[in-house]
């Protein structure tokens, strides 16, 4: 009979473990799980609220894509001028400034072509001074010509008198003859003096003739020189033709030397001292530190509201989200990426498959932002455009 308490005490204990699962304990464990339904339906709700919220505050007024890289208007380095290099000063990833002297091309061709020219340049200076100063000795020369003019009318007026006075002398002793009143000498003689006249007046009149035409000759010279002379030196047509063919000869010296036409990094060289390069050649890239811009490719139905000058945040996969870069965007595409492709898609087949287009937009970024933090032509980007901007 002693052990009988310790009996009531183990099934006590078994009846209260037992109570857990009695009808009075289930409305217990019904509250706990409507309390944690209701705690999870209120978390959705509070998620597609914050959703909601964020799609009219935030997801509505921007478009985002990471499907942009980075570019720039790099700058081929070509010679001017035909020649053997000289020396490369640079190498591929340096870092150059503007004006940096990038790569030298033996000058001593384009300096002998100078030299002639300067020759030929001073050639034609002088022959201009010449020009000048005969202009006064053609104006005499064309008084001289007008004065042999008048020499020769005098001499040719002389000998029209002698002419004049052989042919009356002449024509008298033929009368006197037939009555036997002069001898056949003297008629001889008066014939004789006729045809000297009659000669030297003709040779006059050719001497008239020829002083007109060598004061025509004077005349077009000294006119030929006034040409060559009218206005100044600087405008004659042969000095300003040989200045230019000077100036030409001094530029192509001077693009023997090849320097960098802006700040930043060199690339694709491709040329060694000794080699003969030609004008056009390219020999290396020159890409810019901080001129360059993002070509982001959105999906065509996110372009419904994107316009030039709107403000734009990226982020790149080389600094990650520490760095934000800002842009502007410039302009759009003229079209899709796939309408500019080497094979563009044709899509006029019976399987046909209609698939998202993408658009490319630019984006300029802060030149102050590149300095500080440089990109490199073909790095990944995420764009941003803020469309309430």
């Amino acid at each position: 009979m002693a052990d009988q308490p310790d009996l009531r005490t183990e099934a006590d204990e078994l009846a209260g473990t037992a109570t857990t699962d009695t009808p009075a304990a289930r409305p217990t464990l019904a509250a706990r799980r409507r309390r944690w339904l209701t705690i999870l339906v209120v978390v959705v709700v509070a998620i597609g609220l914050l959703a909601t919220l964020y799609h009219f505050l935030i997801g509505a007024r921007h478009v985002s894509t990471d499907n942009a890289y980075v570019g720039a208007d790099t700058a081929q380095v070509t010679p001017l001028v035909a020649g053997a290099v000289q020396s490369v000063r640079v190498s591929n990833t340096q870092t150059v400034r503007k004006g940096d002297i990038l790569v030298t091309i033996d000058p001593a061709d384009a300096r002998i072509a100078l030299d002639r020219a300067q020759a030929d340049y001073l050639q034609a200076e002088r022959q201009f001074r010449n020009a000048s100063s005969t202009g006064g000795a053609l104006q005499a020369e064309v008084t001289a010509r007008q004065t042999d003019i008048a020499r020769a009318r005098a001499e040719a007026e002389a000998t029209q008198a002698r002419f004049d006075k052989a042919r009356v002398d002449l024509q008298r002793r033929q009368s006197l003859a037939r009555s036997g009143a002069v001898s056949g000498d003297e008629l001889t003689s008066a014939r004789t003096a006729f045809s000297d006249a009659q000669a030297q007046l003709a040779v006059a009149r050719a001497a008239i003739a020829q002083a007109e035409a060598n004061r025509s000759a004077a005349r077009e010279n000294y006119n030929a020189n006034q040409e060559l002379v009218r206005g100044s030196l600087s405008a004659n047509p042969e000095v300003a033709a040989a200045r230019a063919r000077l100036e030409a000869a001094r530029l192509d010296v001077q693009r023997t030397v090849i320097r960098a036409p802006f700040d930043g990094v060199v690339a694709q060289r491709n040329v060694q001292v000794g080699q003969r390069v030609a004008p056009g050649t390219a020999v290396m890239t020159v890409v810019p530190i901080d001129r360059m811009y993002v070509d982001a490719n959105y999906k065509e139905g996110q372009l419904r509201r994107v316009s030039i000058g709107q403000k734009a945040r990226l982020v790149s996969d080389l600094y990650g989200g520490d760095v934000v870069y800002h842009g502007t965007v410039s302009g759009l595409s003229g079209g899709t990426g796939s309408a500019f492709a080497l094979i563009p898609a044709q899509n006029a087949t019976g399987n046909w498959i209609k698939v998202v287009q993408r658009v490319p937009v630019r984006i300029l970024l802060d030149p102050a932002e590149l300095r500080a933090h440089p990109l490199r032509v073909g790095l990944s980007m995420e764009a941003t455009i803020d469309l309430d901007d």
